[in-house]
Order: C-alpha cells, then sequence, then structure tokens
C-alpha cells in the first residue's frame, strides 16, 4: 500500500496522534479499533515506519470521523490517483521514465517545478508549496542506501523550453541534470530535435521494476493518472520504451548536448 509522502506524512501523524490523545485512547486501544498493532502504531507515530494510506484509513474508522484524514491526504498532498506510483516508484529496482514536454519530477528542482505548479492557476498557493514540497521529497530514492537504477529519456524541446523570463530557472535545471547524471545509476538520454517526428510524441510514460521483477507503468494526462500493470499494456509501453530509447543519443554524446543547451540559457 502506497506511503504517503513527506512533510505530508509527519502533519498527519501529528494530527492522528493529537486525536488518539483527545479522545483518551492508548496506542494499543487505538490500534484494536484501526486494525494495527499497539507496536506498529507506536512505530508509525515515532516516524520509524512509514504512514500507509491503510493506516489512514484505520484511523479514520477508529475515530468514526467519516473520512477526514483520507481527505486530507487528497486535499493537501498527493492525489489519490499518484499513490500507487508513488509506491511503485520508492520500492523499484529499475525505473524507465520518458518525458517529451517536461523535465520528469524525479529529475526536477525546486525552482523549476514550483514554476511548473503555477501554472495550473487553479492552485492556491499554499498548495503550489506542498506540491513542490512533496515532489522534493521523492528525490530520497535518488540518493538512499540502495537506490533503483533510474533511465530518462528526454527530448530536447524539454531542455530548451523556457523563454527570456526563466533561462535562469532552465540554466539551473540543465545543470542539475548534468550533475544528476554523474551518478553511476542514473542515465540520462536526449533525443535530440533532430530525430523528428517518433512515436514517443504520444506523451510520457514511466516504468518501474520492482524486486520481484514485475513491472507497473504509469501513464498522466490532463485529469490525472493511470496506473498500468496489464499484460497488454505493458507491453505496449515497453515496446514504446525501446523506440523511444533507440531514437536518443548515447550517454556521452546526451552529456555534451545537454552541456551545449546549459551554455545557451547562460548563467544563474
Amino acid at each position: 500500500m502506497a506511503d504517503v509522502p513527506s512533510p505530508l506524512a509527519d502533519f498527519i501523524v501529528s494530527e492522528i496522534r493529537r486525536a488518539r490523545g483527545a479522545s483518551g485512547m492508548t496506542q494499543e486501544s487505538f490500534g484494536r479499533a484501526a486494525g494495527f498493532s499497539a507496536s506498529h502504531v507506536s512505530a508509525v507515530e515515532s516516524g520509524t515506519r512509514a504512514l500507509t494510506m491503510d493506516f489512514i484509513r484505520g484511523a479514520d474508522r477508529a475515530f468514526s470521523n467519516d473520512g477526514l484524514f483520507g481527505r486530507l491526504v487528497v486535499k493537501l498532498g498527493a492525489p489519490s490517483w499518484f499513490l500507487p506510483w508513488l509506491d511503485a516508484e520508492r520500492g523499484a529496482r529499475q525505473l524507465r521514465l520518458f518525458e517529451p514536454l517536461l523535465i520528469p519530477g524525479l529529475l526536477q528542482t525546486e525552482n523549476y517545478a514550483r514554476v511548473v505548479m503555477r501554472l495550473n492557476d487553479l492552485m492556491s498557493a499554499t498548495e503550489v508549496d506542498q506540491q513542490v514540497s512533496a515532489r522534493m521529497s521523492r528525490h530520497k530514492i535518488l540518493t538512499g542506501d540502495s537506490p533503483p537504477q533510474v533511465v530518462a529519456v528526454l527530448d530536447e524541446s524539454t531542455l530548451r523550453r523556457a523563454g527570456d523570463e526563466y533561462a535562469g530557472i532552465m540554466a539551473e535545471q540543465v545543470a542539475h541534470l548534468i550533475t544528476v547524471a554523474e551518478l553511476p545509476h542514473v542515465h540520462v538520454h536526449v533525443i535530440p530535435a533532430g530525430a523528428g517526428l517518433h512515436i514517443g510524441l504520444s506523451g510520457p510514460f514511466a516504468l518501474a521494476r520492482a524486486g520481484d521483477g514485475t513491472w507497473v507503468g504509469h501513464l498522466e494526462n490532463q485529469l490525472g493518472g493511470i496506473v498500468v500493470d496489464n499484460e497488454d499494456g505493458l507491453h505496449t509501453l515497453q515496446t514504446r520504451w525501446e523506440n523511444v530509447r533507440n531514437e536518443a543519443l548515447p550517454r556521452r554524446q546526451s552529456n555534451e548536448l545537454m552541456k551545449e543547451v546549459h551554455s545557451h540559457h547562460g548563467p544563474h
């Protein structure tokens, strides 16, 4: 079950702990009502065990609050359709990311992520801050003790799409890509503009391979996103991945192109 990302998890845990105290429940009595052991409750409250949606639903049952904490997660943090992918991303041994339009979220800088979030004029400043913070917390998987192998394929246009207003932010973003690509487990490949039309222009997608060898795919669209775990869908995405990967430049040439683009954007 999907973990709730930090710092939202810290906030939700503190609210659950406060509600438990106000209701006079011990960790043991709360755990019985929520469907978890007292040791599990203690581990979640101390931060040594991840907060999951299962635990949140259990808390809502224990407090009979009509799903309050579940609604808070959806309202303040990652949308419900994204949580299954976060779960797959965190547990992945391999990640395959393709983006024809924007830098993948896992590789974004905070400033770039904030600009992208602000493009949605329906989001308040507070919501933007929360979404950016949640996105930055995902970056921990790149520098953990056992990080996944990450292979990202980007269209060259994603590196150049800025305009004078955002040139400095794009320079910072491309510099970050160059730095991240130096990690032994991260590979960034660029499809050059000269490649012309290719199948990847149909839209972005991602693939995650778990430790047991199973794959999960993810597609985003204007209204949200879907997780792909059926055989036919995964076969299609894996075929698309091979196609876009074959259109991209090798690692060294991609790095050289990113450096050229970085100099184009100028100092930041």
